[in-house]
């Protein structure tokens, strides 16, 4: 259950401040129906928010935030005991340009710490202990909107350095957390026919790049990038609509890894074609 608060306060017509705060309570029970053994946790956590935003311009805003997070943790160690919830501390500043009244622009520069995160336990692999700390700190470009009538565009390039701060088992700290690229973009744009015969036609194309990354935390197999491709057509019309998704057509092999269950590496979906057929009430 969770309760918050938050206000956004106008100190003056190109500044403002915005706090809010929640509180969490959180509580679980598992029986062991083997040795019937009941196990119950529970905790509490306040989470504080603050955030302020400044615009020189009306067309540009600049701003800075502050927040905790709270993420109960599920699960019994090896010795019995319950895991501690995980909590997150986030920095981030940025700016947010209005291109036009349709499209715009924001550039963000963040620093997320998690702490109490879950690891495998040295002796027995098959439970966890809680002693990961984690930090990632990045930068992230985003656009998006309409750039003229009916061809509307949304995109992204994200750089992240994300590492293991602290382990039981000192030899990976300072690696690359498993699965996380440096690198990666996306762009998906579609068209729209406005008037006409053919109104509510549109066509659909997009790019999805993921960077080299390690398939494990120990940093030993890296998984190769790659792009894909994607397209759509689909047709709108009043309370109608109709949508044929085509995703990664050039059939391009990815990989992808699970370090929660195992080191095993999955192959990516192949290419694949997704129709949808829909009416709103």
């Amino acid at each position: 259950m969770g309760i918050y608060i938050q206000d956004q306060i106008t100190i003056a017509e190109n500044l403002k401040l915005l706090l809010g705060g929640r509180f969490d309570l959180f509580q679980e029970t598992s029986e062991d129906r083997l040795t019937d053994v009941e196990t119950s946790q529970y905790d509490t956590a306040f989470s504080p928010r603050v955030g302020i935003v400044y615009q020189p311009i009306p067309p540009i805003s600049l701003y800075a935030s502050y927040a905790r997070s709270f993420s109960p943790t599920i699960g019994i160690a090896e010795g019995g005991d319950t895991f501690r919830p995980e909590r997150g501390t986030q920095y981030e500043v940025g700016i947010r340009a209005d291109i036009t009244e349709q499209l715009s622009a924001n550039l963000a520069l963040y620093d997320l710490t998690r702490t109490n995160v879950t690891t495998p336990a040295p002796d027995n692999p098959v439970f966890s202990v809680q002693t990961g700390k984690q930090r990632s700190q990045g930068i992230e470009l985003d656009i998006s909107g309409e750039i003229s009538p009916g061809w509307n565009i949304i995109g992204g390039y994200a750089y992240t350095d994300a590492r293991i701060t602290e382990d039981n088992d000192p030899t990976i700290e300072g690696n690359q957390r498993f699965s996380a690229p440096e690198h990666s973009f996306s762009l998906w744009t579609t068209y729209r026919i406005q008037d006409g015969n053919l109104q509510g036609l549109g066509f659909g194309f997009g790019l999805y790049y993921i960077g080299e990354r390690w398939a494990d935390n120990v940093n030993t197999v890296e998984l190769p990038s790659f792009l894909r491709t994607d397209a759509a057509i689909f047709y709108e019309r009043d309370r109608f609509r109709a949508a044929l998704n085509f995703r990664n057509i050039f059939d391009v092999e990815n990989y992808t890894s699970d370090y929660g269950l195992s080191t095993f590496v999955n192959r990516g979906a192949p290419f694949t074609v997704l129709g949808t057929v829909s009416w709103q009430l």
